[in-house]
């Protein structure tokens, strides 16, 4: 049964997208189906970005550290690198340029400096290791790599086809970003004329077949995702009003503990924070005490992070040493939230509700939410199909859509999903289905009321924390050893992230090797959150399914058993 806030939210939201309203449908045709399409969105991200800089020029956008910039000042930085990138460096439409450092004033300027310039952005995750990194340089062929001091040194006797211009935090972005300047160009430079059609952004998702794929998106799609998201901001905002509740006088802001090179990072809080005027406050490394005090310094409204960040705040014996109460969302995204700590969260902080999303790198991060209320009538569910783009349907094996509370696949479809991976068709037909719906590789169930439960996943991915592990990718790490036979890799449950990946091997006959040497071992091939938390040796060969593959999932279920012994 709808409850009282889906039909104030459906009301809101009819208001938006109907004709003249501020969020008016069109449609634009692809995959043979007419997909709606918000016409009032701009064309590209640069016309997006220039638009809302200007409207917010004065406003506090990016504050890093001492540094506290407007949005008029970062979109001037961004618009001199990128005449730097095009005069300078050559740059034009179309080039893959990557990206990879940690959250910064300078990673912002990079990002929009890349676009302005005709580039599409490749962000790169930084915390990956060498051989990651090679791999996603070049297979999008990478013209350039702005990186940072930490990302540039872990390349050091790789070979790969970028050119490396160096990125540096914590001092004015101009600064930051002065090797991109330095070859000539500036604010004088023409830019390119860019449309819908060209290609905006790459960003990394691991598949079960081991190393990443390429995700790749036309401007048309992240910049309505973005305004997808900004229209489910507007209709929260408008049931506010319709309630009777003040909106804050004060700017919204965001305390930012999720990295921009993610999908919850660049699309839902970095890109859509242009339109709303919002200021970002980053965090470069994760700590409740200075997110406390943040949040009360900085007047903090909206949290996000993963779900253990925000319920370490309601825990902490020190919480009501600080003045929370101008936060009044804690979002959770990338992994899922305990059902126990929902409640225990809004008992913790009455002034404030979670909520909870879902979306995928695939959907530029558009999917499905859960509100407030809402949320704390269903906390297990993943909420209800983001309006107005988002079609959602649970498919069986075939494709064919399942009836309510029926377990399949989750399928999602929308204006705003990618174009595919890249220059991979295989995986790409795989993944996207002829009339347009991305299969996500989670099973589900949608009720009668449209809510969306996630119940498992198809593929074997672990998701620790918003980060994708495939199971496959360690597993090759692990065999990569010279003394080990056998190895299985699978999750185990945590508090924190969500999920951790642990591992089972059998040394080879006549060779030994510990479990502390293996994660030295991987440590030089892999990023430091993929290696398993947990090694279990065995002595005899591992369990067989008729097919003579491992059987992941008893293993799974047998070390998960013994794990929660131990962390009793």
């Amino acid at each position: 049964m709808q409850t009282q806030l889906d039909r104030e939210l459906k009301a809101v939201m009819d208001g938006l997208i109907s004709s003249g309203g501020m969020f008016e449908l069109t449609t634009y045709r692809k995959y043979g189906q007419d997909l709606p399409m918000i016409a009032a969105a701009p064309p590209h991200l640069v016309a997006y970005l220039a638009h809302f800089c200007a409207e917010h020029a004065d406003k506090e956008f990016i504050i890093d550290g001492d540094q506290r910039l407007t949005f008029g000042q970062i979109y001037a930085a961004a618009r001199e690198v990128a005449g730097g990138l095009i005069d300078g460096h050559g740059v034009r439409k179309g080039d893959r340029i990557g990206i990879a450092a940690r959250n910064s004033a300078s990673w912002v300027v990079a990002y929009m400096a890349v676009l302005m310039a005709g580039g599409c952005a490749v962000l790169l995750n930084g915390w990956w290791q060498g051989e990651e990194m090679v791999h996603g340089i070049d297979m999008v062929d990478c013209r350039y790599l702005i990186a940072d001091g930490p990302r540039a040194a872990r390349l050091e006797g790789h070979t790969h086809g970028a050119e490396i211009l160096p990125l540096v935090h914590d001092v004015p972005p101009l600064e930051g970003l002065k090797a991109l300047l330095a070859k000539g160009g500036g604010a004088a430079t023409a830019l390119p004329d860019l449309t819908g059609d060209d290609l905006a952004t790459v960003l990394f998702t691991s598949g079960s077949t081991g190393l990443s794929k390429g995700a790749y998106s036309d401007h048309r799609g992240v910049v309505q995702g973005t305004f997808n998201y900004l229209a489910q901001s507007v209709m929260a905002l408008g049931v506010a009003v319709a309630r009777g509740e003040t909106p804050p006088e004060r700017q919204p802001s965001t305390l930012v503990n999720v990295p921009l090179f993610h999908v919850t990072g660049e699309v839902p809080v970095f890109l859509q924070s242009f339109a709303l005027g919002r200021k970002l406050v980053l965090m470069a490394k994760w700590d409740v005490i200075k997110a406390m005090e943040l949040i009360e310094r900085e007047q903090i409204s909206y949290f996000v992070g993963v779900p253990l960040m925000s319920f370490e705040i309601a825990t902490h014996p020190d919480r009501d040493k600080y003045d929370l109460s101008s936060c009044v969302t804690f979002a959770a995204g990338g992994a899922p939230r305990p059902v126990e700590h929902v409640d225990r969260l809004r008992k913790a902080m009455p002034h404030a509700f979670p909520i909870i999303g879902y979306g995928l790198t695939e959907t530029n991060g558009v999917g499905a939410g859960n509100f407030n209320e809402n949320y704390l009538n269903k906390p297990n569910s993943t909420g209800l199909a983001s309006r107005p783009l988002v079609d959602m349907a649970i498919l069986d094996d075939d494709g064919k859509p399942l009836p309510p509370n029926t377990v399949g696949e989750v399928a999602i479809r929308s204006i705003a999903n990618f174009l595919g991976y890249w220059e991979n068709p295989e995986a790409t037909a795989a993944a996207i289905m002829p009339d347009g719906y991305f299969r996500t590789g989670d099973l589900g169930t949608l009720d009668e009321d449209g809510y969306l439960f996630i119940v498992d996943r198809k593929k074997d991915i672990i998701i620790r924390g918003g980060e994708n592990i495939a199971c496959i990718e360690v597993e090759s790490a692990i065999y990569a050893h010279p003394c080990v036979g056998e190895a299985s890799v699978f999750g185990l449950p945590d508090d924190l992230y969500g999920e951790v990946p642990a591992a089972v091997y059998l040394a080879k006959e006549g060779c030994s090797v510990t479990p502390d040497e293996l994660r030295a071992f991987l440590a030089e091939h892999i990023a430091a959150f993929k290696i398993p938390v947990k090694f279990w040796e065995v002595h005899e060969p591992l369990p067989r399914l008729g097919t003579e593959k491992v059987d992941r999932r008893s293993l799974r279920e047998k070390y998960r058993a013994e794990w929660a012994e131990t962390v009793k």
